[in-house]
């Protein structure tokens, strides 16, 4: 069975197999166009909190950690529209989230995948 939820780099070139491309930073990455983005969704109130993020620093070994601060995050009501629309994307075809973090397999894209898809 194929995951209906990727992640990958929003600097790499879209691709036919990307379904529908959902940015989940909630700031907008340096040097890329609306355009070359070639986005279905901005969802911005899915990204971790700015705290969240500073204490994380992307230091893969706060990573499980992250994972679960950010996994209770997204109990908060502030998320629940944004997630809301992720999980229709989903739930109609391949979804791939799109990040700016340079190790993709420790961001919020990851993390966030691995919560769309569930245990």
């Amino acid at each position: 069975m194929t995951a209906r939820v990727g992640y990958r780099r929003i600097y790499e070139n879209p691709t036919p197999g990307d379904g529908k491309r959902v940015l989940v930073d909630r700031l907008w990455p340096r040097g890329v166009s609306k355009e070359k983005a070639d986005l279905d969704a901005w969802l911005r109130d899915v990204a971790p909190s700015a705290d969240l993020r500073r204490w994380y620093h992307h230091d893969p070994q706060r990573y499980d950690e992250f994972r679960r601060r950010y996994f209770a995050e997204l109990e908060d009501p502030g998320h629940q529209a944004a997630l809301e629309r992720l999980r229709d994307l989903v739930a109609g075809a391949k979804v791939t989230l799109l990040t700016a973090t340079k190790d993709v397999d420790h961001s919020e894209a990851a993390a966030l995948a691995q919560w769309l898809e569930g245990p």
